[in-house]
């Protein structure tokens, strides 16, 4: 089967990227670390004109790779995977809502149901953009599928997670190309050219399972928890790694709060944990493959 996007959906991508270019900058990121919200201001109006949110998994998936990009500090996988705009969301292996205090509606999940909940206790993140809260059920059942919601949560973070390292991967490069030692580029040594490799080519494993996750949580129910397990291992890995190596190559200016990179490895750090971390989801892949194989017995 080709995975491969039509001609309109790379346009809207670059849609996009384009926007996210103006409207959230790296100094539009570092800003949501400190003011009151942890969001840019006029961002989310601009991406639920886009039309984000009314789209359907494999429509939307190279969008939420780059909101991963662009290290957006709005809940995106909270408001795509309930397809609802004015709302935050708390699952069972993520139990702290985004931005819980700037929504309208605060859903979290108990068990199979998803209910409407009231926000509580404000709790650290790596990330400090990341305003996240504890949440206190109201009981009002919703009328919704909590397992698709929570497939949709998983496969958006792991978007996100490829766009995060990708973007990791071409500061990294784009560092060692200009950074000079004995006089030469850095990136001309190769102990660096293997550190950039190996995350590439973690990325390059990482990204066609998100793709293919999209096309089966789109199209073929039966698949969904491989698939959208694999995705979000493979991302997490692939975002971790990255990290790792943008830091080794960045050297010591890789760990200053002054420079960008660490808001991007602090993103990847709370994303690869949240939804489900690598060793969650390969369990879970585990589970699957054997109901699969008792099934054909």
């Amino acid at each position: 089967m080709r995975f491969a996007f039509d001609a309109e959906q790379l346009e809207f991508r670059d849609a996009a990227r384009n926007l996210l270019e103006k409207e959230c900058p790296p100094s539009a990121v570092r800003t949501a670390w400190s003011n009151e919200t942890g969001r840019v201001p006029g961002l989310w109006d601009r991406l639920v004109e886009m039309g984000l949110f009314e789209l359907d998994e494999v429509d939307s998936i190279l969008v939420l790779e780059e909101t991963g990009r662009a290290c957006v500090p709005e809940p995106v996988v909270e408001a795509w995977a309930l397809q609802r705009a004015d709302a935050t969301l708390a699952i069972d292996n993520t139990p702290f809502a985004l931005a819980a205090d700037t929504v309208d509606l605060i859903i979290a999940q108990y068990g199979d149901e998803l209910v409407r909940a009231s926000a509580g206790e404000r709790r650290p993140s790596v990330d400090a953009s990341r305003h996240v809260f504890e949440v206190h059920a109201e009981g009002d059942v919703l009328d919704r599928d909590a397992a698709v919601v929570t497939e949709r949560a998983a496969l958006a973070a792991a978007a996100q997670l490829v766009g995060l390292a990708q973007q990791m991967l071409d500061m990294s490069v784009a560092y060692v190309a200009q950074r000079e030692q004995f006089g030469k580029p850095v990136g001309s040594f190769q102990a660096v050219k293997h550190h950039l490799a190996d995350a590439a080519l973690r990325l390059e494993f990482a990204r066609p399972c998100v793709h293919r996750a999209a096309w089966v949580l789109a199209n073929d129910p039966a698949e969904v928890q491989v698939a959208v397990s694999l995705a979000k291992a493979q991302a997490s890995d692939a975002a971790l790694l990255t990290a790792r190596k943008a830091l080794q190559v960045h050297g010591a200016i890789g760990y200053t709060v002054e420079y960008d990179l660490h808001m991007w490895m602090k993103r990847a750090w709370a994303l690869a944990a949240a939804w489900g971390d690598a060793g969650w989801h390969r369990n879970r892949i585990k589970q699957g493959l054997l109901k699969g194989t008792h099934a054909d017995a």
